[in-house]
């Protein structure tokens, strides 16, 4: 069973055809697990991926886009995105999140 220490998985760009989001990633292979960060004013693309994924904000707020409506939502509350789903995300603050995300052949932010 692995064990890991957050601060010593490397940061990377976490999906660069959609978003400015920096994180750390741990990916296994049915979920993969990240801690996010944007700068206000970033976010994704409105984008669908055949992941199933669910974002936690830690800090700050995001405008989340999806089916038409634009949500807010802060610390303490989470976007459920499924899959094929069209949605995107701009911060309205710096933001930290927890993204939980589907590994589908061997991928998940990195779509």
């Amino acid at each position: 069973m692995p064990f890991y220490t957050l601060q010593d998985v490397p940061q990377e760009l976490v999906t660069p055809k959609h978003s400015t989001a920096l994180g750390r990633l741990i990916t296994g292979s049915q979920v993969e697990f990240g801690i996010l960060s944007f700068k206000a004013g970033q976010g994704a693309e409105v984008h669908a991926h055949p992941h199933e994924q669910i974002v936690f904000v830690l800090k700050g707020r995001m405008k989340v886009f999806t089916e038409g409506s634009e949500t807010v939502i802060g610390p303490g509350q989470a976007a459920h995105f499924l899959p094929n789903v069209p949605h995107g995300t701009k911060m309205l603050d710096d933001v930290e999140a927890v993204s939980v995300k589907g590994v589908i052949d061997g991928v998940g932010h990195k779509t």
